[in-house]
């Protein structure tokens, strides 16, 4: 099938007075239109401040999956297609169009001509053979690669010539070119060196200076000061225009600010410090928003429920129960359904999202229209049958002081690693930590900055965190890092060269068929049947999805908020100063 151009694809807050800092708001989803060059009272595109809360772990896309990294990515490089994350849609980028062969296991892209790279070099399909060979490349161990192998095979790449690319998939592939979303298109002729020599993994580091960083998407990175700010500017060889035929980007600076604490950062955003944030809304600061209603400074817009509940999961991997054998009773089924019986879940959405959240039982969330089953249900809170699944595991309170002990003697006790200056994650490891010291379980809270947090994960070295992975597509076959278990991001066991659990083998078998089915109902009934396995085995425990709000500046122009991270930047060439 021939494709072309198509359509365009949480409280310090709350104590801010009205009267020192005026914020209108323009409540309900919208979309923002950018200002046609040249019109009359227009301030001509400049410079927008943006805010992160966490330091990128690298400028190398292929070797971080950090969401400040994944922003860094998208606006420095370009990918072969694009997912339009507001509407969906797969749109073309580098390659202008493509054709599919009758059996869908071929594609044929045709590459734009005159594109080049940030530093002048023209882009070739040599550039995308490269970039496949290094997504591949068992030295660099890329954690975008597992998602990447439909069938679990490397997709295979040729180029007939400087413009053509070839891509083959080993096996029928439902959601097509999609995936090619996930690889941004890399300069040959700067990191093919470092990718013959095995230093591929340490180029691009956050220490590297910015000259050295070539890209093809709207921006340069022209400064780094850590712990403050990254500053982008336009990329003068950016290929891509306007739907007027204007040049893109159409700011000539993008200031992002290194913000961790999220009471800094409305703060800054009321206070015209900043002109929106990379992430959602806390609750906490929509009611101080509200409050300043009347003042008008602020646009905020509704996106309805998100896509990336957080969950707590405890570690499953087989050697920790080795090394820690008092604390093996933490890898059981029967506490983690406890755990999810003793949290309430509707008072969780109340304290810790003040309301502006829904109870889910796993990680699909309503939000995701195409792929959400309705009957797989958060289990009803019920504290009394904690207990007793509890009790079954021969945990008990020997001397009635209200806290469980293990069979082995000692404390119930556990571990929660979450993120620190995250209000959301910590309020919420708290209110987790309450509710099972109700069933008798005893939980320490420890929070951490979260490269630390990742860290920990990555080693295997933590009893159990309360975190949350991203989402990088709302189709399922898009996020096979978490579902198959030799994933590098299925987060209670990851990497497993053989499914440990029969339970896992399982939704491996019903992912493999899901993502080869063409037919996109069958596709829907084998997730369905993934997603009721996940539930009842609960690796991971979800318990609410918030409601996702953004806001910004009425300075900004061209935004089109979307669900997916980032909910503004991911269209950043588009947007303006008014």
């Amino acid at each position: 099938m021939a494709h072309g151009l198509s359509g365009r694809k949480l409280a310090a807050a709350a104590l801010l007075a009205a009267a020192a800092i005026a914020v209108f708001l323009v409540w309900g989803r919208q979309r923002v239109e950018a200002p046609a060059p040249g019109q009359a009272g227009v301030t001509p595109p400049a410079e927008l401040v943006a805010t992160v809360r966490s330091e990128p772990r690298s400028f190398n896309r292929l070797v971080a999956r950090d969401r400040t990294s994944h922003l860094v990515s998208l606006l420095t490089q370009a990918r072969l297609v694009r997912i339009d994350l507001e509407t969906q849609e797969l749109e073309p980028a580098l390659a202008e169009r493509w054709a599919s062969s009758p059996d869908g296991l071929e594609y044929t892209l045709t590459l734009r001509r005159g594109v080049r790279f940030s530093d002048g070099t023209p882009m070739t399909a040599a550039d995308v053979l490269f970039s496949a060979e290094a997504l591949y490349d068992e030295r660099v161990a890329s954690p975008l690669a597992e998602p990447l192998k439909p069938g679990g095979q490397p997709l295979v790449f040729n180029a007939p010539d400087d413009h053509t690319v070839v891509v083959r998939f080993a096996v029928p592939f439902g959601p097509g070119l999609r995936i090619l979303d996930n690889l941004p298109i890399l300069p040959r002729h700067r990191l093919e060196a470092p990718l013959r020599d095995g230093t591929f993994r340490d180029t691009w580091g956050v220490a590297t200076p910015t000259t050295e960083l070539v890209g093809l998407g709207p921006f340069v990175l022209d400064s780094y000061r850590p712990g403050e700010r990254m500053v982008f500017t336009r990329n003068p060889h950016y290929w891509r225009t306007g739907p007027r035929g204007e040049r893109l980007p159409l700011l000539d600076r993008l200031v992002v600010s290194i913000v961790p604490d999220q009471n800094a950062e409305i703060l800054r955003l009321q206070a015209g410090q900043a002109d929106l944030t990379s992430s959602e809304v806390r609750p906490d600061d929509l009611a101080a928003v509200r409050r300043a209603a009347d003042a008008g400074r602020l646009v905020v817009s509704d996106l309805g429920v998100g896509l990336d509940p957080d969950c707590l999961w405890f570690n499953l991997r087989p050697g920790f129960a080795k090394a820690n054998p008092p604390q093996a009773w933490l890898q059981q089924r029967e506490l983690r359904r406890a755990v999810s019986m003793a949290v309430d879940r509707t008072a969780f959405a109340n304290t810790v999202f003040l309301g502006a959240a829904v109870p889910v039982g796993g990680p699909v969330t309503p939000g995701n229209r195409g792929w959400f089953d309705p009957e797989v249900a958060p289990p009803a809170h019920d504290p009394a049958e904690a207990r007793r699944l509890l009790g079954e595991m021969g945990l008990r309170d020997t001397n009635g002081d209200g806290r469980l002990e293990v069979p082995a003697g000692g404390p119930a006790r556990f571990t929660l690693l979450t993120q620190k200056g995250n209000t959301l994650r910590e309020r919420g490891a708290v209110f987790i930590q309450e509710e099972l010291r109700k069933v008798g379980l005893d939980v320490a809270v420890v929070t951490l900055e979260q490269p630390a947090v990742i860290d920990r994960l990555m080693k295997g070295d933590y009893e159990a965190i309360y975190f949350g992975p991203q989402t990088t597509d709302t189709d399922p076959a898009a996020n096979l890092d978490f579902w198959l278990s030799s994933g590098a991001f299925h987060l209670w066991n990851p990497a497993q060269a053989e499914p440990a659990t029969t339970w896992e083998r399982q939704i491996d078998d019903l992912m493999r068929s899901q993502v080869v089915a063409r037919d996109p109902a069958q596709r829907r009934r084998l997730f369905a049947d993934v997603q009721r396995i996940f539930a009842d085995q609960a690796p991971a425990i979800y318990f609410v999805a918030p409601r996702m709000h953004v806001a910004m500046s009425p300075r900004v122009a061209g935004a089109r908020p979307a669900l997916l991270q980032p909910p503004i930047l991911w269209n950043a060439d588009h947007l303006a100063v008014r």
